[in-house]
């Protein structure tokens, strides 16, 4: 499966194809995947927090300098 990416505006609820794609995507049947450019009102104010992070590291030998690296 071949997969072609584009922006586009959504009016009256039809996503309008790019001309240079009409011939490779007007098959009798494509696959859809909306991924919207900017956040909805809802989830506009709505800030995700990164808690906590966990990692196994039984087994692994490394000194103080060495877990701190960057």
């Amino acid at each position: 499966m071949q997969a072609y990416k584009f922006d586009t505006e959504v009016r009256e609820g039809v996503i309008h194809i790019p001309e240079q794609y009409h011939k490779v995507c007007l098959s009798p049947s494509v696959r859809v995947i909306i991924l919207p450019n900017s956040l909805s009102p809802k989830d506009a104010g709505r800030k995700k927090k990164f808690t906590a992070m966990g990692l196994k590291t039984k087994g692994l030998k490394f000194t103080r300098e060495e877990a701190n690296a960057r």
